[in-house]
C-alpha cells in the first residue's frame, strides 16, 4: 500500500502533468512531511527533510542556498497539512481569487513607496509586496544603470534613493510568515537555488571537429545546416590569455556596457554577479564592446570559418552581429531563434556553457511563437525550461543537440536553429551573426517578408534593409544572386526527383513496373 506521503506525490505529479499546454508559467510541487515550525531547531530538522526530498526527485539545492527568506511552502505542502488555512487567501481578502501572477502584475504598477505601504497591510501582502523581481524592475527602471547591488533588489532601491537612511541597522532577511503556500512563489526561490541535475548535462551529442579544412566546414556542415563544436579555433587568440574579470576590470571597470534594459559600469556589474542569487541573473550582453574598449577589439578574431560575412557590405548600416557575453553560473538566454536569419558562431574564452539546440522544424516543448514569429512565449527562467520540460524530449525521435561548450571551443549555430544556453559556470564569450552566400537567399527572404519591420533587429532602419543590403551585394557580387536562385531550384528540383530504384518498381505493391 502506497504511503500517505507517496499518495499526494502522485497526485501532485498527476495535477502538473494535466496542466493547459499552453501555460507558460508551469507550476512544479515539492512536498514537505511537516509544516514549518517557529521553533530554529524544528525549522533546520525540515530542511533537511526537504532536502532529502529534492534528492528523490533527483534534484539538489546549491551549498549556498538559504532557506526561502518568508517562509513560502508549494502548496503541495498543505495537502499534507489538512488543518492548516493559506494565509496567502486570508491575508488577500477578496483579492484572494486572483492568481499570484495577476497579483503581482498588479502590484508591478506600483512604485518602491507604495509598494513598501503596502506591505504593512497584512502578512500575505508583506510577502508579494517583497517579491524580488518586483523590486528588481523597480530598478532597472528608475537607477538608469547607476546600480550599487547591496545584496538584494529591495536593499539596492532603498539604500540608493534614501541615501541618509543606514540599510545596514535594520533585518532585511525578512519575516517569516507561517502557513504561507505558493507554487508560483516557491518556484522563483526554488529556481534560483537549484543545482543543475547531473542527467540535464551527460548528452553531449554534437559533432565536434578540430583543424578541418574551411571546405570540409562548407560542405559538411554550413551548406546542410548542421551544428558543429570546433576545437584549437582560439589558440592564437590573446584574448584566451588575458580574458579575466581581472584583466577586463582594470582595462575597462569604469565603462558601461549593455546588462539587459540598461548600461552598467563592469565594476558594478561583477559587484552584482557576485552576490546575484536569483531565477534569472542579468546578463551583459554587449554589441557595442569594440566601439567603447577598442583593445578589446585587437585581441581576438574571426575563426577561418565565419570570414566571409556579406552583412560587412552594410559599413556602418549593418545591424548589430558581435557581442561580448558576461555572466554568472546560471545566467543565458532562453529559447530563440537568431536575428534576420543569419547564422552565428559562439566562442567561450572563459568558463562552460550548457547549449540545447532544435532543428528549425521543430519546436521546443513549452516554447509558443505568434504565427507571425514576432514573439515567443516560453518559460520565465532556463532552470524552469528543464524542470518541466527537459525529459519530454527523451522520447522524441528528433532529440535535441546538446553539447557542454567549454573554454577555447567554438559552437556554430545554423540559421533557423533554436537555442538555449545557460552559463555552468562564471563564463566570458564572444559571438557573432553573419551572413556567407550558403544563406544569403534565407536572409534576403527574411529582410523583405510583409511584417519585416517588426522581425528585423539590430537596426535602426527596418524597413529599408532588404533594398539596401541587396542593392550593396549586387553593386560588389552581379549576377551572384541569379546563380544562386538558380542552384538551389536545381538542387529542390533533384530532391524531388525519384531514385532509379523508385522509377522501376510500383510503390504501392512493392513489384516492378514494366513499360514498352
Amino acid at each position: 500500500m502506497l504511503s500517505c506521503k507517496s499518495f499526494f506525490s502522485k497526485i501532485i505529479r498527476k495535477k502538473k502533468n494535466n496542466r493547459n499546454k499552453n501555460r507558460v508559467r508551469r507550476k512544479f510541487l515539492f512536498r514537505k512531511q511537516n509544516s514549518i515550525s517557529k521553533k530554529d531547531l524544528q525549522e533546520e530538522e525540515e530542511e533537511e527533510e526537504e532536502e532529502e526530498d529534492y534528492t528523490e526527485e533527483g534534484f539538489r539545492l546549491k551549498a549556498s542556498a538559504p532557506s526561502h527568506v518568508h517562509g513560502v511552502q508549494p502548496l503541495g505542502n498543505l495537502y499534507l497539512n489538512p488543518g492548516s488555512i493559506n494565509s496567502r487567501n486570508t491575508g488577500l481578502g477578496n483579492l484572494q481569487i486572483l492568481t499570484d501572477e495577476l497579483v503581482l502584475d498588479i502590484l508591478g504598477l506600483l512604485d518602491g513607496n507604495h509598494l513598501g505601504v503596502l506591505a504593512t497591510v497584512s502578512k500575505s501582502f508583506y510577502i508579494f509586496a517583497n517579491h524580488e523581481p518586483l523590486w528588481r524592475n523597480i530598478v532597472l527602471e528608475n537607477l538608469n544603470g547607476g546600480i550599487l547591488f547591496n545584496g538584494c533588489w529591495k536593499s539596492t532601491y532603498i539604500a540608493s534613493c534614501c541615501t541618509s537612511f543606514d540599510i545596514s541597522k535594520i533585518g532585511l532577511s525578512g519575516l517569516r510568515v507561517r502557513d504561507f503556500y505558493s507554487d508560483y512563489l516557491f518556484q522563483s526561490w526554488l529556481c534560483a537555488n537549484l543545482e543543475m541535475k547531473p542527467e540535464w548535462l551527460e548528452r553531449d551529442n554534437i559533432i565536434r571537429r578540430k583543424s578541418i579544412s574551411v571546405e570540409d566546414f562548407v560542405s559538411n556542415f554550413e551548406e546542410p545546416n548542421k551544428p558543429v563544436l570546433l576545437e584549437g579555433c582560439l589558440d592564437n587568440w590573446v584574448a584566451s590569455e588575458k580574458w579575466d574579470r581581472d584583466y577586463l576590470a582594470q582595462l575597462s571597470g569604469d565603462v558601461r556596457f549593455s546588462v539587459g534594459p540598461v548600461e552598467m559600469k563592469l565594476g558594478d556589474y561583477f559587484r552584482y554577479s557576485d552576490q546575484a542569487k536569483e531565477e534569472r541573473p542579468l546578463y551583459l550582453f554587449d554589441p557595442k564592446f569594440a566601439e567603447k574598449v577598442p583593445r578589446l577589439d585587437s585581441e581576438y578574431e574571426v575563426p577561418v570559418y565565419f570570414r566571409e560575412d556579406l552583412f560587412s557590405l552594410l559599413g556602418n548600416e549593418r545591424p548589430d552581429y558581435r557581442w561580448i557575453i558576461i555572466g554568472p553560473a546560471g545566467s543565458g538566454s532562453s529559447f530563440h531563434i537568431d536575428p534576420n536569419s543569419t547564422s552565428a558562431w559562439n566562442a567561450v574564452i572563459k568558463g562552460s556553457k550548457k547549449w540545447v539546440l532544435f532543428p528549425p522544424d521543430v519546436i521546443p516543448p513549452g516554447v509558443h511563437p505568434s504565427p507571425d514569429g514576432a514573439e515567443v512565449a516560453c518559460p520565465v527562467s532556463i532552470i524552469e525550461w528543464f524542470m518541466n520540460f527537459y525529459d519530454a524530449t527523451k522520447t522524441w525521435k528528433k532529440k535535441p543537440i546538446e553539447c557542454i561548450c567549454k573554454a577555447g571551443e567554438v559552437i556554430f549555430v545554423p540559421n533557423g536553429w533554436w537555442h538555449l544556453v545557460i552559463n555552468l559556470e562564471e563564463s566570458i564569450a564572444i559571438t557573432q551573426n553573419y551572413v556567407s552566400r550558403r544563406n544569403l537567399l534565407n536572409v534576403l527572404d527574411f529582410l523583405r517578408r510583409p511584417n519585416a519591420s517588426a522581425l528585423v533587429s539590430g537596426t535602426r532602419d527596418r524597413m529599408n534593409l532588404y533594398e539596401k543590403f541587396k542593392n550593396a551585394f549586387e553593386a560588389s557580387y552581379p549576377g551572384t544572386i541569379e546563380q544562386l536562385v538558380q542552384k538551389a531550384e536545381e538542387k529542390k528540383a533533384q530532391e524531388k526527383k525519384p531514385s532509379f530504384w523508385d522509377s522501376v518498381t510500383d510503390s504501392k505493391v512493392g513489384a516492378f513496373k514494366f513499360s514498352f
